[in-house]
């Protein structure tokens, strides 16, 4: 893993997962256009995690037996014919189907996260897998602030036709910048997709890593769904390119924690998850007290991202350094789980702020950090510090 292909995964990736959120700051004028309520527009967000978690689960595995030089450009075209169809979709209906399909097709950085873990020497696996991460958690946080800019100025549609010529240009540099890897065994496709299963019970760390990276994603994709109906509500009555301009302040978080990965190059990678799960209930607890000031906000962002990425990363390097060739299958679990709990926590959002605002959003996202941490203190002198 030169520098060079280091970057272009880190970007192939970020750009990837930012296909999942261009609408998550449009809800509003997505359902305008549309002639659909904001509770209703909210359920496209909700329904391109499930297809994408659709997507790891069917599609991932074959990244253990396919070429994968071949397999990632052509996925990436499909992903690009699936932005186009939303950029032109004249109706919710099809516009909801269009990023089903964007979610199922978007998952090329899910095939280069463990594809880097192969390549890279186990001594700069942490630093090379939390480069490649804090691209995807960069590409989430610039997808909600681009596509704000560029619907205010010139129609939420032209974000679609904006990625679908970034996802070609990349699909291009990645058929030649890939390189030609040894040909593995042919497998059954259905007991490919059962080995995802058997090959995480055959690690005993999988299981709690996995529901650790899960609840963080959850409360993350719930806070940032939740944080567009509390910013176009008084007191701030923000529009769309305002409210996408918060994600540039989670750009210092996503920064700050690139260097996760090191954490586990060095064997602290079990304490460090505990800390980052402590910051992300501090962050909460901050995001209450902040619920009327801009600035106090601005700063809940960049520790609940800093803290997000950081778990994420640290479960994921932890997961993917286990020994054997099954990596595309570790990888196919963690993120299946981590985009099933981001969906829930998308979906919840719009009936926890109808029935109880920002106070039962950040205690619902308490709840799930707290069971989290109860996992990580009955496995961290155990599973985990096996894993590590």
């Amino acid at each position: 893993m030169t520098r060079t292909r280091t970057t272009i995964f880190a970007i192939a990736g970020g750009l990837a997962v930012g296909n999942l959120y261009w609408a998550q700051p449009l809800i509003e004028e997505i359902g305008r256009s549309l002639n659909v309520s904001s509770a209703v527009a909210a359920s496209l967000v909700t329904v391109t995690q499930i297809g994408y978690a659709l997507g790891i689960f069917l599609i991932v595995p074959l990244g253990d037996v396919l070429d994968r030089k071949r397999m990632i450009p052509l996925i990436l075209g499909l992903s690009a014919l699936a932005l186009v169809g939303a950029a032109v979709a004249p109706t919710f209906s099809l516009l909801l189907a269009a990023l089903g399909g964007v979610g199922l097709t978007t998952v090329s950085a899910q095939l280069l996260t463990p594809l880097a873990s192969e390549l890279a020497p186990p001594d700069q696996r942490g630093r090379v897998l939390g480069t490649i991460a804090s691209g995807a958690l960069i590409g989430v946080l610039l997808s909600r602030t681009v596509s704000g800019a560029v619907a205010e100025f010139i129609g939420w549609r032209a974000i679609y036709v904006f990625a679908a010529i970034l996802t070609v240009a990349l699909a291009v540099v990645l058929s030649f910048l890939i390189p030609q890897l040894e040909k593995r065994p042919a497998v059954n496709y259905f007991r490919l997709l059962g080995s995802v299963f058997t090959t995480v019970a055959q690690h005993r760390a999988a299981g709690p890593t996995i529901l650790i990276s899960a609840a963080g994603f959850s409360v993350f994709s719930l806070f940032w769904t939740s944080l567009t109906y509390l910013l176009s509500a008084p007191p701030f009555s923000f529009t769309v390119g305002q409210i996408g301009l918060f994600g540039l302040a989670g750009l210092v978080g996503a920064v700050a924690a690139r260097r996760a990965g090191m954490l586990h190059d060095r064997g602290w990678s079990v304490p460090a998850s505990g800390i980052a799960l402590g910051l992300l209930a501090a962050s909460f607890v901050g995001a209450w007290l902040a619920q009327s000031s801009v600035i106090a906000l601005v700063l809940v962002v960049i520790v609940l991202d800093l803290a997000a990425q950081a778990n994420l990363v640290l479960s994921q390097t932890r997961l993917l350094s286990l020994p054997g060739q099954n990596r595309s299958r570790l990888n196919t679990a963690i993120v299946v789980s981590n985009f099933i709990g981001g969906a829930i926590g998308s979906a919840i959002a719009g009936p926890l702020w109808a029935t109880g605002g920002w106070t039962a959003i950040t205690g619902t996202a308490l709840a799930i950090i707290t069971i989290a941490l109860t996992i990580w203190v009955f496995t961290r002198r155990g599973p985990l510090i096996d894993q590590n």
